[in-house]
């Protein structure tokens, strides 16, 4: 089976970054819905795009990766601003755009 990869190209130099899965996991555990993502913070981005958190009462959401027991928390919420001046004919005048602040690692109890 292979590995899904995305290629980056910095300052000349290429390399492979793999794409994984973080699950959300409810307070109580329970596990719900899957958002890919290079590291943590770009899963946490798409899920606080999904998520119904504002500026004034974020979301806390918190991802585990798949494979592993850690759990990476993070609160956030989506503001509608006005697209870019340059956006592309299929894009509308007002997006959702995500911010998320990192709160820190909760690892399980042995």
């Amino acid at each position: 089976m292979a590995v899904p990869y995305t290629e980056n190209k910095i300052g000349g130099i290429e390399y492979m970054s793999e794409t994984k899965n973080y699950v959300i996991v409810g307070k109580d555990g329970i596990e719900g819905g899957t958002f890919t993502g290079t590291a943590p913070r770009q899963a946490a981005l798409k899920a606080a795009n999904a998520g119904n958190g504002t500026k004034e009462a974020p979301e806390t959401i918190r991802l585990r990766e798949r494979g592993t027991k850690k759990i990476h928390v993070f609160t956030g919420y989506h503001a509608i601003v006005a697209a870019p001046e340059k956006r592309p004919a299929w894009m509308p005048e007002k997006i959702k755009k995500p911010f998320v602040k990192k709160v820190g690692i909760e690892t399980p109890k042995k």
